[in-house]
């Protein structure tokens, strides 16, 4: 499928349905506007690209993709982490293209996760459910998918320690194997919190997002901004223990990927909570990974391992700071942001794109899942592709950002 300009705006009456936005639209971005003409060229040029891979894979596309082998979707029947990235894809090629077929196969895609929503046994109900189940009722309003998410919002504050204060990662919870464990990818699935307690008006699902968020801001950003993959505390006291890996280099490491699920998890709670000290941790985190790229502006895999800066990538942590910098450039009033977003989106549509191959089903390579366990090691990953997409939105078309995700501030 071609997606020019020209069908976009031809078709773009279609699309009456998304104008209708559940929540109060976001403030205006003072930063906006202000995109040169030939990154604007490069990133429609991008997103072009983006949306006609996908729209030539989907068909195919029965289960939730989790990564690639040799170039190929791998698939997950129940999604396991990642499956609500599919389905966010799908509704951001459908903002993009207005092409109703897009938005037929997300519905179709999300409805799969419907089993989720009672999952105890994970942090991740924010990743599964905010780009699929939140989305779709934002997009069209129709009731069960906001009492869906609600649900799984109702799962996932099983998981709060309210001793230690925080949401443990991992693991069932009659299971005391990583009972203390907390890592700084939780900083993502909070959202679904906050927006149970707007919808419900019961304050307990972001009470626990806010305890969840300062007891991360309190034990994983280092003096320099840096944060650990991982922080251990004692379940039954609450006590910390100490920092540690599992995705990074070491305990002292800086994961990349961690440090962007990091920066865009505080941003937004800034912007849900209005909490001013968030927003301070958010740039720290910020400040640290801008200052940690090399030249070409693709992050590698460990800021710190001793082979950095010339060491493998991982591309979904580019486009993961890219949305999370212009998030915090929106926040911040702060040009700078925006501008280290521009280059990264940039640097992934020149240097990331499967365009080399016809073979490849995703979008975004150089992408690694987990080097410590040499478990995908500069491959594809989906949501790379879906950040990429919401990134380059963010830049074109934020308006319809917002209405998808919600980027308002409180």
């Amino acid at each position: 499928m071609s997606v020019s300009r020209r069908t976009v705006l031809a078709t773009a009456a279609g699309a009456a349905a998304i104008c209708a936005s559940p929540t109060p639209a976001a403030a205006a971005d003072p930063t906006a506007g202000r995109t040169p003409a030939a990154t604007l060229r490069t990133l429609r040029a991008a997103a072009d690209y983006a949306v006609e891979k996908v729209a030539a894979v989907a068909p195919n596309v029965t289960a939730f993709p989790v990564g690639t082998n040799f170039e190929k979707w791998v698939y997950s029947q129940n999604g396991g982490w990642v499956g609500g990235f599919w389905p966010g894809t799908l509704w951001m090629a459908w903002l993009y293209s207005k092409d109703e077929v897009f938005r037929t196969q997300a519905l179709d895609s999300a409805r799969k996760l419907a089993p989720r929503q009672d999952d105890t046994g994970t942090h991740d109900l924010g990743f599964l459910f905010y780009p699929s189940w939140v989305t779709a009722w934002r997009l069209t309003g129709d009731e069960p998918w906001r009492t869906g998410a609600l649900r799984a919002a109702d799962s996932l504050i099983q998981r709060y320690n309210p001793r230690g204060r925080f949401i443990r990662a991992w693991g069932a919870l009659n299971d005391s194997k990583n009972a203390g464990r907390v890592i700084i990818d939780t900083m993502m699935n909070l959202d679904l919190l906050a927006f149970a307690s707007r919808q419900t008006g019961d304050d307990r699902y972001l009470d626990i997002a806010v305890e969840h968020a300062k007891t991360t801001q309190r034990v994983f950003p280092r003096p320099d901004g840096s944060t650990p993959h991982v922080y251990d505390f004692d379940p039954d006291s609450g006590a910390p223990v100490g920092p540690n890996t599992v995705q990074g280099y070491s305990p002292t490491s800086c994961w990349s990927r961690g440090q962007a699920w990091g920066l865009y998890g505080f941003t937004t709670m800034y912007r849900r909570t209005g909490n001013r000290d968030f927003l301070a941790t958010a740039r720290r985190l910020a400040d640290y990974a801008v200052g940690a790229l090399t030249p070409d502006h693709v992050p590698v895999w460990d800021y710190r391992a001793p082979q950095q800066p010339h060491d493998i990538k991982d591309a979904s942590a580019g486009a993961i700071t890219a949305c999370g910098l212009l998030d915090l450039s929106a926040a911040t009033g702060r040009q700078a942001y925006r501008e280290v977003a521009l280059r990264l989106l940039t640097a992934l549509a020149q240097t990331c794109l499967t365009k080399n191959s016809a073979r490849a089903e995703a979008v975004v390579a150089r992408c690694t899942r987990n080097r410590p366990a040499e478990d995908g090691i500069e491959i594809s990953l989906p949501y790379a592709d879906y950040y990429l997409l919401e990134g380059i939105l963010r830049v074109l078309q934020p308006q319809d950002v917002d209405r998808a995700i919600d980027l308002s501030t409180v």
